[in-house]
Formats: C-alpha cells, structure tokens, sequence
C-alpha cells in the first residue's frame, strides 16, 4: 500500500544529488554493464493473461503496452521455495543476457498500519532466513532488487521498539546481498513524496542500512510524477549529505505515473503508464516498472472487490488510455 499522508515535505527544492557513497559500494560491479538490457518477464500476470484471452478486445494493447514492458517479479510468502523461485527468475534472465527486476516483499509486520498488503513473515528470525535464501538464489549474477516497500514509510502505529526492531531486519537483509549477491544493485525503499518529509526519510534509510545498499526507491505502486520524487530524493540526499557524510542514486517506479497523483493511492481512477524501464531519466540512475499495471491495489477505488496483487484487465485496459 502506498498510504498518503499530507505535510510538509522538506527540501523539495531541485539540488544536485550526493552521488558519493562507501568506497565498497562504488566499487561493486555495474550489473547493467554486464547485460544487454532489461528483461521481460514472459509470466507476468499481463502476459498470462493477454495468452489465455487472445479473443478479448483488451488483449492486445496490454500485451503490446504493458505485457512487452520490463517489470519488476515481487516474491513473498506465495512463491514457495524463495531460493528456488528468485533462482529460477535471474537464471532465466541471465539465459536471455538481461538484468531481471526484483521486488522482495515479505517483512515481518508488513503493512501493520494500512492493513491492505499486510502479511509477511512470521518473525524476524524467520525472515531473516527468508531473506537469506532471497540472495542466496540471486547468486553471483547480476540483478535489481528492490527491498521491502512500505518498510520505511509505514512507523505511524509502530512503537520504538517494533521500529528498532524493522530496522535491524533491514540491516542485516542488505548485509545478506552484500555477502550472498556481489552483484546485484539493491535499493531501500524509501516511499513516495506524499508520505514522509525528506528530512525524517533520510534519517530512517541512514538507521535500517542504506550505507550498505546501492541507493534507495521512491514511488513504488504509487502514481506521483517523475520530477516530484527526483526534488524528493534531492531533499533526502540533502540530509543525508549534511548529517552523514554521504548521498545516493535512486530509482523511481514510474509504471503507474503518466497522469501524476490525485491524491489517493488505492486503485484511484484517471491513472495512466509512464515512462517504460530505463536507465536513467529527471536525475534517476533507473526508471522502473516496478508495479504491474492493472494490479490492484486492494479493495479499494476501482479495484472494488478485489484483493491486492490481483490483475484486472479492465483497469488495465484504462490505464493504457489514462481513463
């Protein structure tokens, strides 16, 4: 879920990026270089389901649209084996020499104050091991991998101690990747620039690890502009630099963001696509799809009746078009 809450938000202004980071970091390989392109998951629910209905009138524009666009693959609880089933992904895209997108999204107390994609692990001992399998099946080969959305943004019904306790599975999460997948890139999520000022993002990614990781994401299932999140991200690196002593690249999901943010973030109507996978773009070191359009959200807007993951044909069909 991508909760919005209203606020100011601090050093939105448009101030060059801190792009300096652990000389560890700078010197991990670039996975981009090392393949030709993004890859296309060919058993992305738009896939599947543009397949099974080549007779629906909707089938081919989200075949073409969203279907053929790189995406991000999210792992949880559903996907079984976690060292097989993210194994299996990168391995197939390294078979196609291109860089697979990741999502992993199984923490302990996920979503706790929103509700709609609550779930996760069932401890932080169980998650950790999940985690760990999680890069153990990434391996060696070159990967994107984007780190338990919502984690940093969702502290509004948690006490210290749940907080404390977050980030420390965050920590030790990304030491997992450094040591199990030297060559995946990982970014820490870092919300949208509705939810949190840039100031306290900044202070939050510093204590759940982010010197450990690549940079952070913005915007992930969310719908505000490209340009928004980058001022966004130059607040946080802002702080960051004036406070740690360090800045880094982010990544923003623009799979849901051609038409901006009405201000609501379950299912809202009038979305559109936006700018497919990239690399680079308004500041960013990649634009990602890391949403599926036509995923919902929850039950909730128009998805009504659905639950969140779920893909609906319709909304997708709408979101081509941006109606």
């Amino acid at each position: 879920m991508r909760r919005l809450l209203r606020g100011a938000v601090a050093g939105l202004l448009a101030l060059p990026l801190f792009l300096a980071s652990s000389p560890s970091a700078q010197a991990a390989p670039d996975p981009l270089a090392m393949t030709s392109g993004f890859y296309v998951d060919p058993d992305s629910s738009p896939a599947v389901w543009s397949a099974a209905n080549p007779g629906d009138g909707r089938a081919a524009s989200i075949r073409d649209s969203i279907a053929g666009v790189p995406m991000a693959r999210w792992f949880g609880s559903w996907s079984g084996d976690i060292r097989s089933a993210t194994g299996s992904f990168v391995g197939a895209a390294q078979s196609a020499d291109k860089l697979p997108l990741l999502v992993a999204y199984n923490m302990y107390g996920r979503d706790a104050c929103g509700g709609h994609s609550g779930g996760g692990a069932a401890s932080p001992s169980e998650y950790a091991a999940w985690i760990a399998a999680f890069a153990d099946g990434v391996g060696n080969r070159p990967a994107v991998v984007v780190l338990e959305p919502d984690a940093l943004g969702d502290y509004s019904c948690m006490t210290q101690e749940q907080i404390d306790e977050r980030q420390n599975m965050l920590v030790n999460a990304l030491a997992e990747f450094r040591s199990k997948a030297p060559n995946a890139w990982v970014y820490l999520d870092a919300g949208n620039p509705g939810w949190v000022d840039a100031s306290t993002m900044a202070d939050r990614l510093h204590a759940a690890g982010l010197g450990q990781a690549r940079g952070f994401s913005l915007n992930v299932s969310n719908y505000f502009p490209t340009s928004e999140n980058a001022s966004y991200a130059a607040g946080i690196n802002q702080v960051l630099g004036q406070r740690h002593g360090y800045g880094k690249p982010f990544v923003v999901d623009t799979s849901r963001n051609g038409n901006g943010s009405n201000g609501e973030w379950c299912n809202p109507g009038g979305r559109r696509i936006g700018t497919p996978t990239q690399e680079g773009g308004s500041g960013a070191e990649m634009l990602l799809w890391l949403k599926t359009p036509g995923e919902s959200d929850g039950d909730c807007g128009v998805g009504s009746g659905s639950t969140a993951g779920q893909f609906l044909p319709e909304v997708a069909y709408k979101m081509i078009h941006g109606y």
